[in-house]
């Protein structure tokens, strides 16, 4: 079949649907859930976009195709070996720890990175096939940091874009990579690289001006081989319309009165959304959350705890351990100190829809996100996106990237378990007022730069080779 060209593509690890099978066994793909493609696709849909992706399947084979909303699809394939080495092996193994401070030590192999190298070059192939005269390529995340590079190589007269959506590393972790020049030299194939915050710009100039013969200027432009490249920081953030829409629902409204039934009316509902992962810092809440139950600042019944872990590369044997090591703290925890039919932890290793989610953000007291690294987190601002009623207490990690927008939540240091205890409890304790000038705060921050936003402001950008309208440095840090 032959690909149809288009003027907009997004180049993405997966695909911006997943494969359902309806009645009669009929297979079709239905939208995924997420930030990313409620942002882009108001914007692909005028400019006759196209979206570059893996399936999601090893060893599969799709044809080019047009989805129910008319987005044109162009599945990239991978077998089960490349599966497992470049996705689980160099990205996942390898890039990921690196990215999120060493706190899992990377894996370095060969074999991997030569994995990597090949599906980054099948990825940028099908994207110059796909892409017409003077197209605007956006390439995402940390999987695909040599298709820049090999793209341009392929396909000079494109613009081209990347974003990171993860941390960028600073010099004296990255320069661990063996393979850093190549990734350096992968990003400078684009004319604007985006970042989280500022201090991922930062470090990437930084390790540009290390390991590559560039000239850095203010402003965070970088002139690399007769072009200039622009580093600049455009946080990301959450589709806010959808979040209060689904808040305001009625349905929405009754099944978070119905979760605190479920769960016995408690004093105050602590909550954790995250995917299950090293970085989330999901054992060290669980641990502060315990010792208060041991300390006797908490009773039992006066708090309750509900955590999700959705479920996150199983076939990964750190996420094995991980997920066993969760499961025995909440199982002793629960022992402990739960009351018959009543545990203190309610922990769900699974996935939820956005109206699942909604109503538990509803239902809880405090939101507790401590990671102990995060490009951004989501999930903080989904939180406070839905609070419109000023209720509620976010406590959130200095290590989190939403940490540097939303600077009036109950900021803590995660790996201080003392410091975590002491800020649970004065989220729990927190009085109404000032729980509403926090919130009120915040949710002016998230509405004003939503996601959309974030989607407009990088591509006007990238046309305009200029920064666009974002956040400063100092204003990020207020």
């Amino acid at each position: 079949m032959k690909i149809s060209v288009s003027d907009f593509l997004v180049v993405a690890n997966r695909l911006p649907v997943d494969r359902f099978v309806g009645p009669e066994g009929k297979v079709g793909w239905r939208r995924s859930p997420g930030g990313l493609v409620t942002a882009i696709m108001p914007l692909m849909r005028g400019r006759d976009g196209a979206w570059i992706g893996w399936t999601g399947a090893a060893d599969e084979e799709v044809e080019p195709f047009t989805d129910d909303d008319g987005l044109h699809l162009v599945p990239v394939s991978l077998s089960a070996e490349e599966v497992e080495l470049y996705y689980e092996g160099f990205s996942n193994a390898t890039l990921w720890p690196l990215y999120h401070d060493a706190i899992a030590p990377p894996e370095y192999h060969r074999r991997t990175w030569d994995a990597y190298v090949r599906v980054n070059r099948r990825f940028a192939k099908a994207t110059a096939e796909a892409a017409s005269e003077g197209a605007t390529v956006w390439v995402q995340d940390y999987q695909l940091q040599l298709v820049p590079k090999m793209l341009r190589e392929m396909r000079p007269d494109l613009k081209i874009g990347f974003f990171l959506h993860i941390p960028f590393p600073p010099v004296e972790l990255f320069q661990r990579l063996p393979w850093r020049k190549e990734i350096i030299e992968g990003l400078l194939g684009a004319d604007l690289v985006g970042f989280q915050l500022p201090t991922g710009a930062a470090n990437f100039i930084r390790m540009a001006r290390r390991v590559v013969d560039v000239r850095a200027q203010s402003g965070g432009q970088i002139q690399y081989e007769g072009r200039a490249v622009q580093a600049k920081a455009f946080p990301i953030s959450v589709d806010v319309g959808e979040l209060l829409e689904l808040a305001a629902s009625p349905a929405v409204q009754d099944r978070a009165r119905e979760i605190r039934a479920e769960l016995g009316d408690p004093d105050r509902i602590l909550l954790g959304v995250d995917r299950l992962d090293y970085t989330k810092g999901i054992t060290q809440r669980l641990e502060a959350f315990g010792e208060l139950l041991a300390d006797g600042e908490l009773k039992p019944g006066e708090a309750v705890f509900v955590q999700i872990a959705t479920p996150s590369r199983e076939r990964v044997e750190q996420y094995q351990l991980l997920k066993d090591d969760i499961e025995q703290q909440v199982g002793r925890l629960n022992g402990e100190f739960s009351q018959l039919g009543a545990p203190v932890i309610n922990y769900m290793h699974t996935s939820y829809d956005r109206a699942e989610l909604t109503a538990l953000y509803l239902a809880s007291d405090v939101m507790v996100v401590t990671p102990l690294r995060d490009g951004m987190n989501l999930v903080a601002k989904e939180y406070v996106a839905c609070r419109k009623d000023l209720q509620g207490a976010l406590v959130l990690s200095e290590f989190a990237g939403a940490a540097a927008e939303l600077r009036r939540a109950f900021l803590v240091n995660p790996y201080d378990v003392d410091g975590l205890k002491r800020t649970l409890l004065a989220a729990i304790r927190a009085e109404p007022a000032d729980l509403q000038r926090r919130m009120r705060a915040m949710r002016r921050r998230v509405a004003d730069y939503d996601v959309g936003r974030w989607a407009e402001n990088f591509l006007t950008a990238l046309r305009n080779d200029e920064a666009g309208e974002v956040p400063e440095e100092a204003d990020l840090l207020s």
